[in-house]
């Protein structure tokens, strides 16, 4: 769906409306497409704690042209900041001397990864509150960086200092287009290894992928980049879908699976048809969900239920059967789908965001848990540009693309590039993470 003000704001008159009254300012943003480089420009890398060395060694392992010394006059695609050397609030300093003098020097579209150890596992209490800091400075920037640019911060857990490729490759390029204000862990829960990526145009090679809701809207655009990346997609869907679901399938030479996923025996037959059409697999994204909006004064109890079921209650149990069969290969991957309803909770929807902060409870069960290098992780979409939103009213739909630092609503591959940085082999080390893909919304945490 068009968004008409983006496209009025890049009109002269709109430029001049934007300038002068401080109008919402959505810049295009760059998303990434096959053939391009990952990044395009120079990355300059800072800071002096334990990754520095490591971090451009693994740039240049990913083809990303990276310096340690600022020029004047030089542009940059983006900054890296290796923060785990900071000990103390008085040393948050170099934060500020850092960024400070090269904030100008960012092209549009740029990217800022703050790099530190993970608070909790640092013993030190001066440290430990100093690394909680980086949380505030990174959301912070975040929302007055601009020009479509974003901002995350990256904890990284002593030993894996090696495992940060597949991270900086995507947050670092265009495919986190609608990424910002981020916290994530690697290396924190499970393991602490890389696998190395035979293929970096196709990380997805000779992998089998499930995909539930696969035939329209997020669900099709998850099933189409796990394909573009290398995989073999198995679609399942409602027989309702049946013939969308096999039209995108058959686009993508994937595999399809018709069924209710909430039906009793829906775990098990989904675990049959992995087992003897694909032996196994690799890549599990639970993006199946449904809508059944009304104020908990006024919910009947079908529409509570049937929200919880397809929206959690399905994806534990397939999840469990999958696992306690031995179905999941090994360093395979479990991506849920979540909600920024989840997490900030939303008017009419306790049904909606109990069953999305569910599936972030899943994560945090199953990931300390899990054997094999195989992880889980949750993406939470904000406002994404769907049939969905399409249909909500104008004024509210206008609210939901706005009410973020990009000022704009995400595009479902914006959720599927993140599915498929979780579902990268070179993502071991990154498990029990919820990243939500909302353009840093101005609500929740």
């Amino acid at each position: 769906m068009s968004d008409r003000y983006q496209f009025f704001t890049q009109t002269p008159i709109g430029r001049l409306l934007v300038k002068n009254l401080g109008l919402p300012d959505p810049v295009v943003l760059e998303r990434w497409e096959p053939g391009a480089p990952l990044v395009d420009g120079t990355v300059l890398v800072g800071g002096a704690g334990r990754l520095g060395e490591s971090v451009v060694g693994q740039l240049d392992d990913l083809g990303i042209a990276s310096t340690r010394t600022q020029e004047d006059g030089e542009k940059y695609k983006g900054l890296v900041f290796d923060a785990t050397g900071i000990s103390s609030s008085a040393d948050l300093v170099q934060l500020q001397e850092f960024f400070t003098p090269v904030m100008r020097s960012l092209t549009s579209c740029a990217r800022v990864v703050v790099l530190g150890t993970p608070p909790e596992l640092v013993e030190n209490a001066e440290q430990r509150v100093a690394q909680r800091a980086l949380e505030g400075f990174t959301r912070s920037l975040g929302k007055e960086i601009g020009r479509g640019s974003t901002v995350q911060v990256v904890y990284v857990a002593e030993g894996a200092e090696a495992s940060l490729a597949s991270t900086l490759g995507f947050f670092l390029s265009p495919k986190s287009a609608y990424v910002s204000g981020q916290v994530v862990r690697v290396g924190a829960t499970g393991s602490t290894d890389a696998v190395a990526i035979a293929d970096v145009e196709k990380p997805l090679a000779g992998k089998v992928a499930l995909v539930t809701g696969a035939s329209r809207g997020i669900g099709e655009q998850i099933a189409r980049v796990l394909h573009r990346d290398g995989a073999t997609v198995l679609g399942v869907d409602v027989p309702q879908a049946a013939s969308e679901l096999q039209a995108v399938m058959g686009e993508i030479d994937g595999d399809h699976l018709t069924l209710d996923i909430t039906a009793k025996d829906a775990p098990q037959r989904i675990a049959r048809h992995v087992k003897t059409h694909h032996g196994g697999v690799d890549i599990v994204v639970h993006n199946a969900g449904i809508t059944r909006d009304k104020k908990l004064a006024n919910m009947p109890e079908d529409r509570w239920s049937s929200t919880i079921a397809v929206n959690l209650t399905a994806p534990e149990q397939i999840t469990r059967e999958l696992l306690e069969q031995g179905l999941v290969n090994a360093n395979g991957r479990i991506v849920g789908v979540s909600s920024i309803a989840g997490i900030a909770g939303n008017l009419g929807q306790t049904n909606y965001a109990a069953s999305k902060a569910g599936v972030i409870g899943l994560v945090d069960a199953i990931a300390p848990t899990l054997t094999d290098g195989i992880t889980i992780n949750a993406v939470a979409p904000g406002f994404i540009e769907t049939k969905m939103t399409a249909a909500v009213p104008l004024m509210t739909r206008e609210v939901g693309r706005r009410l973020n630092s990009m000022s704009q609503g995400g595009l479902p591959v914006d959720v599927a590039e993140t599915i498929a940085w979780y579902s990268s082999p070179g993502s071991t080390a990154v498990n029990g993470n919820v990243v939500r893909v909302c353009g840093q919304m101005m609500l929740g945490a």
